[in-house]
């Protein structure tokens, strides 16, 4: 049986400890990822979903219980540390690009992510042709840009950017966090199109969370749904393609 690439054991995430407010954000949550896994996550505004995305990117510590990462426990480990096999796309374009810095440059950058980094000669020129090449598959005119601050770039161009950064060094963990919410339907679709033929070429193990049921539904091997810090619903393979959109709004009523 194969061994799961990341795992959650009994984790929980607590806030306001010892006080009438006292909650349990993550709720004893066990969760097995397998390499190659294309998880797709709903759960309604607070169900604990940036919470377990920011327990497994490390911006917070559980309160309790252990994160995995190929046998190793990285409960600890800093955002920093696991760079050098996480990386992330978020909701707002404007996180996770460096916004004075080119195209060029920030795709440059990705290419060190985890690696100490030392004063050495860019050779930015000698990287354009394969940049190029990389960006002119988003068929959004990312190609002609690479020159371009990424502050000046269009929203869309500058979340497929993020996504070509999270994923120009091969993550271990690919975590998106409705990185399509924010942009126009067209835009959204074209990200979603590249983002499942990305993932499948390379093979990429991956969670998105996502509030389009449809989405959730088309895309991945496997569905999670998030409910009051507990995973209530974990559906894979044939399973999950014969799921209707009508019965997953049925157990989304039945758990409210």
């Amino acid at each position: 049986m194969t061994k799961p690439i990341f795992q959650l054991k009994d984790v929980v995430k607590t806030v306001n400890q010892d006080t009438p407010e006292e909650l349990n954000i993550l709720d004893h949550v066990n969760l097995d990822i397998n390499e190659g896994d294309f998880i797709t996550i709903l759960g309604s505004n607070g169900a604990g979903k940036s919470t377990l995305f920011n327990t497994i990117g490390g911006n917070l510590r559980p309160t309790s219980g252990h994160v995995i990462y190929k046998g190793k426990d990285i409960t600890n480990m800093s955002v920093v540390k696991r760079t050098s096999f996480l990386s992330r796309v978020f909701q707002d374009p404007k996180l996770g690009t460096a916004p004075r810095m080119t195209v060029a440059e920030n795709l440059l950058l990705a290419e060190k992510r985890g690696n100490h980094h030392h004063l050495i000669p860019r050779n930015l020129k000698s990287q354009m042709s394969k940049y190029k090449k990389i960006t002119a598959k988003m068929n959004n005119y990312l190609d002609e840009r690479l020159d371009t601050a990424t502050g000046n770039l269009s929203g869309g161009q500058r979340q497929a950017l993020s996504f070509l950064m999270a994923t120009i060094k091969r993550p271990g963990i690919l975590l998106l966090d409705e990185h399509t919410a924010a942009l126009d339907p067209k835009t959204s679709q074209q990200l979603m199109d590249i983002t499942d033929s990305t993932i499948k070429q390379e093979k990429l193990t991956c969670l998105m969370i996502t509030h389009h049921l449809d989405d959730a539904l088309k895309y991945g091997n496997r569905l999670l749904v998030l409910h009051q810090g507990k995973i209530s619903y974990d559906i894979s393979g044939e399973e999950k393609d014969k799921l209707t959109k009508e019965q997953l709004l049925t157990f989304f009523n039945d758990i409210q």
